[in-house]
């Protein structure tokens, strides 16, 4: 019996909110004044990446570094001396992957593989800068280096 009574009070209190709301915004749109309504939309997921999957080397360390899901290449530069990747993850993070010789050459991250965080779209391409203050600006049509200490600009072509 106080199991019920208790269930029916609860019904009542729901419905006298859900009418109380009701009558609320009745009476503010009678009245002219401001008519609130509260909506609660689903968030609206950031769009997968597509295109290939980036190297396994890429994925490994970039989940080290917090990377989302899979990568995907957003662009891939190869020039005389190594190719560069531009990877999206999940959660629409850019990074930059570029080896020495390659995605066949040896991998051996600080040595022949520089692995970048932080990578931006600036338009034309994508920029990143290193922990040593290189600055690293890529297109499709070239490898731009600006080494901090000495200035150097060092424009590596891409070759097709």
């Amino acid at each position: 019996m106080v199991i019920a009574t208790v269930f029916l009070a609860i019904i009542g209190m729901s419905a006298g909110l859900v009418l109380g709301s009701r009558h609320k915004h009745a009476d503010n749109a009678a009245q002219g004044g401001p008519v609130v309504t509260t909506t609660t939309t689903p968030a609206t997921p950031s769009p997968i990446p597509s295109g290939p999957l980036c190297p396994d080397e890429t994925q490994i360390v970039a989940h080290k570094n917090g990377a989302v899901g899979q990568l995907r290449i957003q662009l891939q530069l190869d020039t005389t001396s190594s190719t560069i990747w531009i990877c999206e993850d999940e959660s629409g993070k850019l990074y930059y992957h570029a080896n020495r010789g390659g995605a066949d050459a040896p991998w051996v991250e600080g040595k022949t593989a520089l692995f970048l965080t932080g990578v931006q779209h600036d338009g034309a391409g994508y920029a990143a800068t290193a922990t040593d203050g290189n600055t690293f600006s890529i297109t499709a049509d070239r490898l731009r280096i600006v080494h901090r200490d000495t200035g150097q600009v060092e424009v590596q072509q891409a070759v097709r």
